[in-house]
């Protein structure tokens, strides 16, 4: 009884850390406070560093410049560039692809932390590979507002 008492906390930290997600971002970025939050109320764990340029930790972790956006972040193994819904995160966890990880380029209008009522532009997100290439891992349509 003793050790499955012991061995609860490691059980409980191993989740905790899966769902951690370490952001670098810009300190006046409004839309990364926004993907931030969209991530804590999904679940995960999110802690921030605030840094000038985001650039230098895109190259960091290997990810070129083309898939950039205005902030980069950690999951695991992975990197995950942009607005990057948070299912989209969920789903990297489940699958464990081999990858790079995730990005969408960019700054697409509808993505999460860039809501601008009801209007979306159509996106991907891409499944970066260790080759550099990519895939399209989700695609998003897009959604005209409806005035009446």
């Amino acid at each position: 009884m003793s050790a499955a008492l012991l061995t609860q906390p490691l059980r409980a930290l191993a989740a905790s850390s899966a769902n951690q997600v370490s952001v670098w971002k810009t300190p006046s970025c409004g839309c990364c406070h926004e993907w931030v939050a969209h991530l804590r109320k999904s679940g995960f764990e999110v802690v921030t560093h605030d840094v000038e340029d985001t650039a230098p930790i895109r190259q960091k972790f290997g990810l070129n410049a083309k898939f950039g956006s205005c902030h980069t972040a950690r999951l695991g193994n992975y990197v995950v560039e942009g607005h990057v819904p948070a299912q989209e995160l969920r789903r990297l966890l489940r699958e464990q692809p081999k990858a790079l990880g995730l990005a969408v380029p960019g700054m697409p209008m509808g993505s999460p932390g860039m809501e601008m009522g009801d209007t979306r532009d159509a996106y991907d997100v891409l499944l970066v590979l260790a080759d550099g290439s990519s895939r399209i891992y989700q695609s998003y349509t897009s959604k005209t507002s409806v005035k009446s």
